[in-house]
C-alpha cells in the first residue's frame, strides 16, 4: 500500500515532513511517487517554497534532503511532469527561490529553438543483413532475458526501447553506464535514464550522465545535488559539458559546508 502523502498548507511543515517519511521508505519507486503526490497536491507555490528550504539543505548536505531531492530527479525526466516543473520554475524565479532555482537552473534559452532529435520509427535490424524488426518487436526483446539481445539493444535510438530495457532486470551497471555515456545522446534518450530512479542512484550511472555532454542541463544539474566533492571537481573541470553544468558544478562545490578534521588523516569524500 502507498503511504499517504503529507499535506500541509505550511511550507516549512511540508518540507520537514518529506524529509522525514521519504527516507523511510526502502522503495525508490515509492519514494518518486510519494514526492510527487505531495507536490502536486500542495499545488506549485506551497510546493516550489517547500522544495526551496529542502533544496538549500541539500547543498548542505543534509542526508534526509538529499533522498527527497534524488525522489524528485526522475519527475524532472518525464515528459508528463512538464507543465508541473514549468510551474516550480516560474514560482521559484518569482518569489527569488535561491535554491530552488539553482535546482531547475536550465541552459539559457537561444534566439532558435533547439531541434528535437528525430525518433525512429522504421524498422531497425540487430545484426548486419538480418531482418529489420519493428519498434513493437524492439520493446517486446527489450523485455526478455536474452543477455545477447540486450547487448545489441544498449544502441538502440527509441526511447521506448531504452524504457523497456531499464526495466530489464538483467540489465548490468555496466550496461546502462554505456547508455548513459552514449554520444551523441538523444535528449529522449537521457530522460529515460534520468526517469529511473534505480539507475540514478548508481554514482557511476549518474556521472556518465552528467558527463555526457549530449545530455541537457535541466536534467543534469539537479543530478549535482548527489555527488561528492570530487565528483563535483570533476564536472567542474570536464570543458565538454554545458557551461552552466560547470558553473553549477563549481558554485554547489562552494556551498558545501566545511569538511570536519578527520582524526586519521584521510580525506572525506561528502
Amino acid at each position: 500500500m502507498n503511504p499517504a502523502p503529507p499535506t500541509s498548507g505550511d511550507p516549512s511543515v511540508l518540507a520537514a515532513r518529506l524529509c522525514k517519511v521519504v527516507p523511510a521508505l526502502s522503495d525508490l519507486a515509492m519514494r518518486t511517487a510519494l514526492v510527487r503526490r505531495t507536490l502536486e497536491a500542495a499545488g506549485p507555490p506551497t510546493a516550489a517554497r517547500a522544495l526551496d528550504d529542502i533544496a538549500s539543505r541539500a547543498e548542505q548536505t543534509d542526508p534526509a534532503a538529499r533522498e527527497v531531492i534524488a525522489a524528485l530527479l526522475p519527475l524532472l525526466g518525464d515528459p508528463a511532469h512538464a507543465p508541473f516543473i514549468s510551474a516550480l520554475r516560474a514560482v521559484a524565479k518569482d518569489a527569488s527561490l535561491l535554491a530552488l532555482s539553482r535546482l531547475l537552473r536550465r541552459k539559457a534559452s537561444r534566439a532558435e529553438p533547439r531541434p528535437t532529435s528525430p525518433i525512429e520509427h522504421r524498422g531497425i535490424a540487430l545484426e548486419p543483413g538480418g531482418r529489420p524488426l519493428s519498434l513493437g518487436e524492439r520493446r517486446a526483446l527489450a523485455r526478455k532475458p536474452s543477455r545477447v539481445i540486450l547487448d545489441k539493444l544498449l544502441a538502440d535510438p527509441h526511447p521506448r526501447v531504452i524504457e523497456n530495457l531499464l526495466g530489464n532486470p538483467r540489465l548490468t551497471e555496466d550496461d546502462v553506464v554505456r547508455i548513459a555515456a552514449k554520444r551523441p545522446q538523444k535528449p529522449e534518450i537521457a530522460s529515460e535514464v534520468a526517469r529511473s530512479a534505480r539507475w540514478m542512484a548508481r554514482a557511476r550511472v549518474r556521472m556518465a550522465f552528467v558527463l555526457n555532454p549530449g545530455t541537457p542541463p535541466e536534467l543534469s544539474v539537479p543530478v549535482l545535488s548527489q555527488l561528492l566533492r570530487h565528483e563535483l571537481a570533476e564536472v567542474a573541470d570536464a570543458t565538454q559539458v554545458p557551461a552552466v553544468l560547470r558553473s553549477a558544478a563549481l558554485e554547489l562545490l562552494a556551498r558545501r559546508p566545511p569538511l570536519p578534521p578527520d582524526p586519521n588523516g584521510g580525506a572525506s569524500m561528502q
